[in-house]
């Protein structure tokens, strides 16, 4: 017997489909199938990049286990006959408390990009947010999506101009917080994309940054821009900058410690995102859920906290949200998604996330994400 893939226009025996392959017609049930399927149709040089982490992968890796090494308290005859998954972030009220984080380079995934993951998100009524090193430039996304919920990501450029001038575009478009992500004075070592020498390929730009690095495209490039156009230097007091230039809420990504959330609430942001990049700089970091509960001990509710890294079914963000995150946001799922069916398929993995959710909540005993804490889980001793 054989299965027609009407992705890859060809006829699929039941031994190939077991051996990893999936075919679009197929029943995605949980992530790990978009996951397969994304490796199986992306090209080894675009699927090697979005796995990437840095050196040995080890914090990648241990972003996944560290939440199988949770459990769960479940309370038993508590009328979970009505369940309510919708939560808010920043007062903005969200259907389930699960996001998109910044991830570039989305139309290597799928022709249409982040406009496609912008709808998606849009039809779920949950946060995107919208990366830097978006293949498609901000004014589409909105375009696109004109009632999305929507905060950038920014990163802080040796030329301050850069980096005011997208703040300037993005809070002009209604973008709703700016996402300033911290962890990257350089950009970790992902060994598959040095062996592959990986690059956009010609008919993709760094939409955001369009015609600003003609002058300079002869030297080295990294990930879409010219090599070293990232600031080191950047500092605490580069919070203040940002502050003097928007309105718009600032939120820290990349944290890891108490002392710097400490520090975060100390110079008035107005969020945290426990986050490692999703292993993809220091190697050798903690997981992200592991280092989620000394900062929300630290922040003691001034200021809310998520998180992202790992998060692969319904029972991660209920055991996230148990350890004080206010929402959690997926990287590499969003991207499966992609590869799979573009704004459909990013909506199957959220919805089956919400589904995951929901039912992960009602067998814990939880109604609504009010009811959800600390008691709810314990750490295995394994």
């Amino acid at each position: 017997m054989q299965f027609f893939c009407s992705k890859l226009g060809k006829t699929m025996s039941p031994e190939r489909l077991r051996e990893g392959g999936r075919c679009a017609d197929m029943a995605m049930v949980c992530l790990t199938d978009f996951e397969e399927y994304a490796k199986e149709h992306l090209s080894k040089a675009t699927w090697d990049y979005y796995a990437a982490g840095a050196d040995e992968c080890c914090t990648r890796d241990d972003n996944l286990l560290a939440y199988k090494r949770i459990r769960l308290r479940p309370r038993i005859l508590r009328d979970v006959s009505v369940s309510d998954t919708r939560t808010t972030v920043q007062g903005t009220e969200i259907s389930f408390p699960v996001g998109i984080a910044p991830t570039a380079f989305h139309c290597l995934a799928w022709h249409e990009g982040e406009v496609a993951t912008a709808r998606a998100t849009e039809a779920l009524n949950t946060c995107y947010i919208t990366s830097t090193y978006s293949t498609c430039s901000v004014e589409e996304i909105v375009a696109a999506a004109p009632n999305g919920y929507r905060w950038f990501q920014l990163y802080v450029y040796r030329d301050r101009k850069l980096s005011e001038q997208i703040v300037h575009r993005v809070e002009g478009l209604g973008y709703k917080a700016l996402v300033l992500t911290v962890d990257v004075p350089y950009t970790g070592k992902r060994r598959d994309d040095i062996r592959n020498q990986f690059k956009l390929p010609p008919h993709l730009k760094v939409k955001n940054f369009d015609g600003v690095f003609q002058q300079e495209t002869a030297g080295p490039e990294e990930y879409g821009i010219p090599a070293n156009t990232l600031d080191p230097s950047i500092s605490w007091k580069d919070v203040y900058w940002l502050q003097s230039i928007t309105r718009l809420p600032i939120i820290i990504k990349g944290i890891l410690t108490k002392e710097d959330a400490e520090l975060a609430v100390e110079h008035g942001v107005q969020g945290i995102i426990v986050s490692n990049h999703g292993g993809r700089q220091l190697d050798g970091g903690p997981a992200s859920i592991d280092a989620l509960s000394e900062i929300v001990e630290t922040v003691q509710g001034r200021i809310e906290v998520y998180v992202d890294g790992g998060i692969r079914t319904g029972s991660d963000v209920l055991k996230a949200l148990a350890l004080g995150a206010k929402c959690v946001f997926i990287g590499r799922p969003a991207v499966w998604g992609l590869a799979y069916k573009g704004e459909e398929g990013v909506r199957e993995v959220l919805q089956i996330l919400n589904d995951e959710f929901r039912l992960s909540m009602a067998l814990s005993g939880c109604r609504n994400v009010a009811e959800i804490n600390r008691n709810l889980i314990q750490f295995s001793r394994l």
